[in-house]
């Protein structure tokens, strides 16, 4: 996916397009994890969908859930969805500061003389 160290750095235009898919993963992957939250919130704690996406998205974003939970399996659940949350996160700014930390890596690295 990456070019090589002998390889030039991408132009311009590829290395865009290469932010903008790691973007749209991450983009996916958030909501997709804001869904598990928020199904699990609603279901196991009976919280309305906008709590729900409030204790989620609090999670997801490293502050921690509003309304604590109830009951032991809304417990449980808020015990290892925060686990995922920290998790995704971590995932999340690896993706997204991947094409940006590889490409000045590149630079750096980048072997002229094998052209």
């Amino acid at each position: 996916m990456y070019e090589k160290k002998v390889e030039p750095p991408l132009p311009r235009s590829r290395f865009l397009y290469r932010i903008l898919l790691h973007g749209l993963i991450a983009a996916s992957l958030l909501l997709a994890s804001l869904g598990i939250g928020m199904t699990g919130y609603e279901y196991l704690e009976d919280l309305p969908w906008r709590d729900a996406f409030l204790n989620s998205a609090m999670l997801l974003g490293g502050m921690g859930p509003v309304d604590p939970p109830h009951t032991d399996a809304g417990k449980v659940f808020a015990g290892l969805y925060a686990l995922y949350a920290g998790l995704v996160f971590l995932l999340i700014v690896g993706l997204v500061f991947t094409p940006v930390a590889h490409r000045l890596l590149h630079k750096f690295h980048w072997d002229q003389q094998a052209e």
